[in-house]
C-alpha cells in the first residue's frame, strides 16, 4: 500500500477521499530536520509552499520509498526538480487548478492600488474623511501588458477585456495560437506601451530579475504594475524606487523574495496593495487542487501496480 505524507495541509474532501480509498495518509507538517528523517517511509510526498524538499531531503527519501513530489500548486521552485528526478523521484504540480483565482487577485490589486481601497478603507476606519484625496484612475481604455502568457495570464486578459482594456503581451515561447485578439509584442515594447504590467511567469532564484532597474526606466511614468506570480521576479529595491520617485504609480503584490517577511519599505508603502501569497487561496481552488493531486496519486498507483487496499 501506499504512504503519503501531506506535508502543508489538503483540501479536507480530498483528503477524505485518499482515506476511504484505502492509502495510508499522514497529515502533518515537519521542520526540514525532521522531515529528513521520516521522509523515507513515504512513497509520495505532497507540499504547498511551506515545506521545502531540497537535495537533502530528497537524498533522505531515496534511502527509503519517496517516488512522488507533490506541488499542490503551481510554482515548483521549493522543489529541486531536476535533482529529484536524476534521483528517479517524479514531480508533479497542479497547474490548471488555481488560475481563475490568482487571475480575479490580479484584478482585484489592479482596482485597489487605482481606487486606492487599501488606504480609503484604513482612514474611514480612523474616523477619517478624505475623499478628496483618492481621486482614482479607470482601467477602461487602458493598455495592460502580460509577462508571460500562460493559463493565467490568459484568464487576466479575458476578464480585463471585458473591462475594456487593451491586452498585449509577451512570452518567450512566441505569439500564442488562437490569441490572435491580443497583441503579441516583444518586451521592451511591452515595457514602454504599458499603463498596466502584470507578471505571469515562474522564477528560478538563481536568475535575475526580469524587471529591474533597468527595465523600470523604459516604462511609461505613472504605470501600475501587478506581481501574483513569483517573488524575486521584481527587484524589490528597483520597485521601491521606481514608487518612490513616481514611475510607478501603485503596485499590487501578494508574493515577496522573502516570505513570510517581506521588504517593510515595500509593504508600508501606501501606494502598494498587498497580500500574503493567497492567489490560490480560494474554496474553489483549493477543492480543484485536492481533486488534481488525487487523480495524480490513483494515476501513480495504478502505474506502479500499486493500488489502494480498497479499489
Amino acid at each position: 500500500m501506499l504512504k503519503i505524507l501531506v506535508c502543508d495541509g489538503m483540501e479536507k474532501g480530498a483528503l477524505n477521499k485518499l482515506v476511504q480509498e484505502g492509502f495510508e495518509v499522514e497529515d502533518k507538517h515537519y521542520e526540514e530536520k525532521e522531515l529528513k528523517e521520516k521522509i523515507k517511509d513515504y512513497d509520495i510526498a505532497v507540499v504547498r509552499s511551506a515545506t521545502k524538499i531540497r537535495k537533502e531531503v530528497i537524498d533522505e527519501g531515496i534511502k527509503g520509498r519517496l517516488k512522488l513530489v507533490i506541488r499542490g500548486g503551481v510554482g515548483v521552485d521549493n522543489i529541486d526538480v531536476q535533482y529529484a528526478k536524476n534521483k528517479g523521484v517524479q514531480v508533479r504540480n497542479t497547474p490548471n487548478a488555481s488560475s481563475i483565482s490568482v487571475a480575479e487577485l490580479t484584478l482585484a490589486h489592479m482596482f485597489a492600488i487605482t481606487r486606492y481601497i487599501p488606504n480609503a478603507n484604513m482612514t474611514i476606519r480612523q474616523g477619517k474623511w478624505e475623499k478628496k484625496q483618492y481621486k482614482g484612475v479607470e482601467l477602461y481604455g487602458k493598455t495592460l501588458g502580460l509577462i508571460g502568457f500562460g493559463r493565467i495570464a490568459r484568464e487576466v486578459a479575458k476578464r480585463a477585456e471585458v473591462l475594456g482594456m487593451k491586452i498585449i503581451y509577451t512570452d518567450k515561447l512566441g505569439k500564442a495560437v488562437g490569441f490572435d485578439k491580443y497583441k503579441f509584442v516583444t518586451f521592451g515594447n511591452l515595457l514602454a506601451d504599458s499603463d498596466f504590467i502584470s507578471v505571469h511567469i515562474p522564477f528560478n532564484k538563481k536568475d535575475k530579475p526580469v524587471i529591474d532597474y533597468k527595465e523600470f526606466s523604459l516604462m511609461k511614468d505613472g504605470v501600475y504594475v501587478i506581481n501574483c506570480a513569483r517573488g524575486g521576479v521584481i527587484n524589490e529595491k528597483a520597485l521601491v524606487e521606481a514608487l518612490q520617485n513616481g514611475k510607478v504609480a501603485g503596485a499590487g503584490i501578494d508574493v515577496f523574495e522573502d516570505e513570510p517577511t517581506p521588504n517593510p519599505e515595500l509593504v508600508n508603502n501606501p501606494r502598494v496593495s498587498v497580500t500574503p501569497h493567497i492567489g490560490a487561496s480560494t474554496k474553489e481552488a483549493q477543492r480543484r487542487i485536492g481533486e488534481e493531486i488525487v487523480d495524480i496519486i490513483q494515476e501513480f498507483a495504478e502505474l506502479n501496480n500499486k493500488p489502494a487496499v480498497n479499489a
